[in-house]
């Protein structure tokens, strides 16, 4: 057995994968202010695409903010 070096050992390196989180500044004109949110950057797309007032809606409706 000459050159046959592989190794049999299932060493993994244990990792752990963070949300991709930003913070933000929002204009809401409903309210006539800003408001500063920690958003993820899937939340920070949703926002882009349906709009502040309707993603902060659809927060609450599901629970994230009180």
């Amino acid at each position: 057995m000459v050159g046959n070096n592989v190794s049999h050992a299932m060493n993994k390196t244990k990792r752990k994968f963070d949300a991709n989180l930003v913070k933000k500044r929002f204009y809401i004109p409903e309210e006539d202010k800003w408001i500063t949110l920690k958003v993820s950057t899937s939340a920070l797309k949703t926002i882009n695409k349906i709009g502040i007032t309707a993603a902060l809606k659809q927060a609450k409706a599901k629970g994230f903010i009180k």
